[in-house]
């Protein structure tokens, strides 16, 4: 059982406190983004055919839940792993402007995440996708982006703390970048978790740039990103410093997407040319889908991050071993 215990901890909020907290902060938020970013809601798939290619591969290892149709004979039916592929095509679909946008609820299973304080087999979070144009392609838009996204954040504290004074986590005044090698070179001798809490207990919040290329001292990647949605040279994850835990919270992975060219050379590199052939991939490289930018943000995270909970599972009902429930119980750590 892998858990981390709080020191101290008190969860301030009841169970049923908790519950109207959670209600509040994702009504509120999902409003305030689709504001800022010209976001619209839009209904979205639990799950896709195998042979689109929609679907996320994650790091490549993952493995997707599957079944089959009555009325599909042949065909495999996956979960969605998250909705990066798929938004890209509803905006095409939908027929979306530049710099405008959608949102929805993704709802996936990870059956290989591995237990903790931070995951959980159930992954609830905003997917957000919006149109730009071929010259926004930049580390500025991207920066930007980041920026909108943590101004709305920073309201929430302020939101949450008029409603729960006494349970609200105050988070930093900015945000702070610095690419996946900058950060190497900066703690070369520190590993990559251990790297991001030593920034991220720096900084209070901090974007890492550019995950999915190998390092240059290690030789291998920040973190793995699959390589047909984000461009690795326009991608990042947003992270806020946790005092419960006192480490770090990956609330947001992000990224303006592949076009033409680096869908190919981002394949060759992952040696996963075979997915090329796909027609989501077809698309991408014959130019029929929009240039965009998106990402996901952690519903049940953003709630954690902000009521300063010690386990997702004070915020998010999933399944988890028996002895993980217990254990967390004794330290008033109250798994839904």
């Amino acid at each position: 059982m892998n858990i981390q215990i709080p020191i101290n901890y008190d969860p301030v909020l009841s169970v049923r406190e908790t519950q109207e907290a959670i209600k509040y902060i994702r009504d509120t938020f999902q409003k305030e983004i689709g504001k800022e970013l010209n976001l619209s809601r839009i209904s979205a798939p639990l799950f896709v055919p195998r042979s689109t290619g929609f679907n996320d591969n994650l790091n490549g290892i993952e493995r997707p839940v599957s079944f089959d149709i009555q009325e599909m004979p042949g065909e495999r039916i996956e979960v969605v792993q998250s909705l990066a592929k798929w938004k890209r095509y509803a905006l095409k679909k939908y027929g979306f402007k530049a710099h405008e946008g959608l949102y929805t609820n993704m709802n996936a299973i990870r059956r290989d995440e591995l237990l903790d304080n931070l995951h959980s087999v159930y992954v609830d979070q905003w997917d957000w996708e919006k149109v730009i144009t071929k010259k926004e392609r930049t580390e500025e838009t991207l920066e930007e982006t980041v920026r909108e996204i943590f101004k709305v954040i920073k309201h929430m504290e302020h939101e949450v703390w008029y409603k729960y004074p006494k349970a609200v986590c105050h988070l930093a005044d900015d945000v702070f970048f610095i690419t996946s090698q900058q950060l190497e070179d900066l703690y070369p001798e520190l590993s990559v978790k251990d790297r991001e809490n030593a920034i991220v207990r720096e900084k209070k919040c901090v974007f890492i740039k550019k995950i999915g290329k190998p390092l240059q001292r290690s030789g291998k990647p920040h973190d793995g990103r699959a390589p047909d949605y984000d461009d690795w040279d326009l991608n990042g994850d947003l992270l806020f410093w946790l005092p419960s835990l006192q480490c770090a919270l990956e609330i947001s992975s992000m990224g303006i997407r592949v076009d033409e060219d680096s869908i190919v050379s981002q394949c060759k590199a992952s040696h996963c040319e075979g997915r090329l052939i796909l027609p989501y991939h077809q698309m991408v490289q014959n130019k029929e889908l929009p240039y965009t930018i998106g990402g996901g943000i952690g519903q049940s995270r953003l709630c954690m991050l902000l009521l300063n909970k010690a386990h997702v599972g004070e915020v998010q009902a999933s399944i988890w071993p028996q002895e993980m429930i217990d254990t967390c119980a004794k330290y008033k750590m109250i798994l839904l």
